[in-house]
């Protein structure tokens, strides 16, 4: 019976780092394109030590979403781009439909460029949640930026405004629009 309670133990400890790690310590779910920037004001070497704590639970569990997860996002934070995507792909393979990890994705393969591999995230988080924002956001982002097609980010970003036409982001989604009829914006 000892050692039946030692493993809970364990596991107990294990989950509570975890869920300090993930509630306490992580990113928010949904970060705007541009993230990259550590969130909460954490140092550089406290992002390491965290990465290094989570890498060993990958390498332990691989099957530990809520760790690759985790992973991806403090990659994510601290800008390492490829390492970021290469986590979140891992956490999708376990979890294809995390529209907050195929979204933060997306914004990865577009720092790195990759127009149409987040559009494809964007779209597919989308498809599975059509009232998930920050997909559509970062979907107009794409288009309105690194496309320069503001008639298609208009569109998505109207449909982002009829769900959510207060808050911070949709008056910053405003302004974008806005700039599109400005003559002087070159659009």
């Amino acid at each position: 019976m000892k050692k039946e309670q030692i493993l809970v133990a364990v596991i107990a400890l294990v989950a509570g780092l975890l869920l300090g790690i993930l509630f306490f310590g992580g990113k928010k779910d949904s970060a705007p394109v541009g993230g990259g920037v550590p969130m909460g004001g954490g140092a550089p070497a406290d992002y390491q030590q965290r990465i290094a704590e989570v890498e060993k639970i990958v390498a332990r569990e691989p099957g530990n979403i809520q760790a690759w997860v985790q992973l991806g996002n403090d990659y994510f934070d601290t800008g390492q781009t490829q390492k970021s995507i290469n986590a979140y792909g891992k956490a999708l393979e376990l979890d294809p439909n995390n529209t907050n990890v195929l979204t933060d994705q997306g914004v990865m393969f577009r720092k790195m460029g990759w127009f149409d591999k987040a559009i494809a995230n964007f779209e597919k988080a989308q498809k599975l949640d059509p009232k998930h924002l920050q997909s559509l956001y970062n979907l107009g982002v794409v288009y309105a930026q690194d496309l320069k097609q503001p008639a298609k980010a208009t569109e998505i970003w109207e449909r982002y405004l009829k769900m959510d036409s207060t808050s911070p982001t949709a008056q910053q989604i405003k302004g974008m629009m806005e700039q599109f009829k400005s003559p002087s914006s070159g659009r």
